[in-house]
């Protein structure tokens, strides 16, 4: 199709993202058995940045921070709290998109509270509706999700629909019919397209269940400081809470499989949305990003979900690709500045020829033409512990070099050097050779976190409670991750 001489000179905006997908499965990182051709075609036309973190891994704190270009430290988000209670329709990404003159759809998973708050788009379309849709069109056994398996369950399972009738199909093909058809092609669009996998449940149709072998996945890595007897207590006491200390390798390795094959399915739909970008003569004025609210420990360290700082949690995946005839373009390039979730904004308006407010982002294509430093550090925080709230969280900071950790039932410490030990098997919080980098580190950490959220420490310092000491017995009865179901009146059905 050929482009239309009157369309807008300001390229259109693509942000993509995915639930709980590990930074290890794009790009260099990934692994040669997951077949993901179109991220790696993004990766070949963009950048990829790969020190990019969620601050606090768990989803509406990530996406809050997409919205605002806020750090988690400044919006002070740290666990799935409704997003309206912290944002309103004005200042957010996709307001601040308007007022340039966009029209602006969110897409997919947006997880916000409640789940129809539009905050800012013209327009939002959520698995709710497809849920809706699905319930009137079929009877019970043409149904999504009646495999029994919950949202936060490692076992996998074979999606209960074809494969067109998915919720990652949807979701696409919702995108394809805005790109081609519901866009106003006299202006500049900004779509959102959020899909809700890789998250748990695992459960991807034909031929995507079988296309991975458990025998071929890599195998769980653990650190010497990830067993029962010296992991921080509170680690320990997450993964027995959730039942997943009990799950064996076996099962981990076959989750693995299900997860590359949501990834793999994912990948191939996104090339639908290509498509229909390119048919329109729209896919080279396109500006596009791809990146993830979160990881998965996936059986790494003998644990799984999320919530601690550690890289395969927080450490997330992020592409960007520029629109055709930028100059300088970014194409190639591997990009190791520290970045996080707050800089998608400023990356947005900034393209979008505006000035963006005071946010505490930076502009990836500067970041990436080497145009402004790095950030010096990212402070993490690493969830708050159940039944602990409003007590502080647990606190970590990463110069990119090394990481610092803190967990305050009984003043734990980690410190990895993530230049030699990039997986965090080795845990160095007592090794004299770097007690100067460690002090630092706890240095800038406490003065950062003095200085914007004074609340989340003790009398000033890192804050210290008791050593966690609950019995097994009592830790296993606090509750099964999943059984969060297909008729769930909030935006978290996968």
């Amino acid at each position: 199709m050929t482009p239309d001489p009157q369309r807008p000179s300001r390229p259109n905006l693509l942000l993509i993202t995915t639930d709980m997908q590990r930074y290890d499965t794009v790009g260099p990182d990934a692994p040669e058995v997951l077949r993901t051709p179109h991220l790696d075609q993004l990766t070949r036309e963009g950048a990829i940045f790969e020190r990019a973190y969620a601050e606090s891994p768990m989803c509406v704190p990530s996406r809050l921070s997409m919205m605002t270009g806020q750090s988690v430290a400044t919006h002070g988000v740290i666990g799935n709290t409704p997003s309206s209670e912290i944002i309103g329709r004005q200042g957010t990404l996709p307001d601040l998109l308007r007022s340039a003159g966009y029209q602006t759809a969110g897409i997919g998973k947006m997880h916000f509270g409640p789940q129809r708050a539009r905050h800012g788009f013209d327009e939002t379309t959520i698995p709710d509706d497809y849920y809706r849709m699905m319930e009137r069109q079929g009877d019970s056994g043409t149904q999504p999700m009646r495999h029994g398996i919950g949202q936060n369950e490692m076992y996998p399972a074979r999606a209960t629909v074809h494969e067109s009738r998915t919720l990652t199909a949807w979701i696409a093909e919702e995108c394809v019919k805005y790109i081609r058809y519901r866009r106003d092609p006299t202006v500049p669009f900004f779509l959102w397209c959020s899909f809700s996998k890789p998250h748990p449940p695992l459960d991807p149709p034909e031929p995507y269940y079988s296309m991975y072998d458990a025998d071929e996945m890599p195998r769980p890595v653990r650190g010497d400081w990830s067993t029962p007897e010296n992991c921080p207590p509170v680690f320990r006491v997450s993964q027995q809470r959730s039942g997943y200390d009990t799950i064996p390798e076996s099962i981990y390795l076959a989750a693995r499989a299900a997860y590359f094959g949501l990834i793999t399915h994912i990948d191939y739909v996104i090339g639908r949305i290509f498509t229909a970008l390119q048919d329109i003569g729209e896919y080279d004025s396109t500006m596009m990003m791809f990146t993830s609210d979160h990881g998965e420990y996936l059986g790494d360290h003998g644990a799984s979900s999320t919530m601690f700082f550690h890289e395969v949690s927080a450490r997330v995946p992020m592409i960007l690709r520029l629109p055709k005839g930028s100059s300088p373009d970014i194409a190639g390039r591997r990009i190791d500045s520290l970045v996080t979730h707050a800089d998608v904004l400023e990356t947005f308006v900034t393209a979008a020829g505006s000035d963006a407010p005071p946010t505490d982002g930076r502009d990836l294509v500067a970041v990436a033409r080497g145009e402004i430093e790095s950030r010096p550090y990212i402070v993490g925080t690493t969830g708050l512990f159940p039944n602990r709230a409003p007590q502080p969280p647990y606190l970590a900071i990463t110069d990119a070099r090394y990481k610092y950790i803190w967990y305050p039932e009984g003043g734990v410490e980690q410190f990895f050097d993530l230049q030699s030990d990039p997986t965090e098997l080795t845990d160095l919080s007592v090794d004299a050779s770097v007690a100067e980098a460690k002090s630092e580190l706890r240095r800038l950490l406490i003065a950062d976190v003095r200085e914007r959220r004074p609340e989340w420490l003790a009398d000033g310092e890192l804050a210290y409670y008791a050593p966690l000491d609950e019995p097994l017995s009592e830790v296993h009865r606090a509750g099964w991750p999943g059984y969060i179901g297909e008729l769930s009146e909030q935006d978290t059905r996968h």
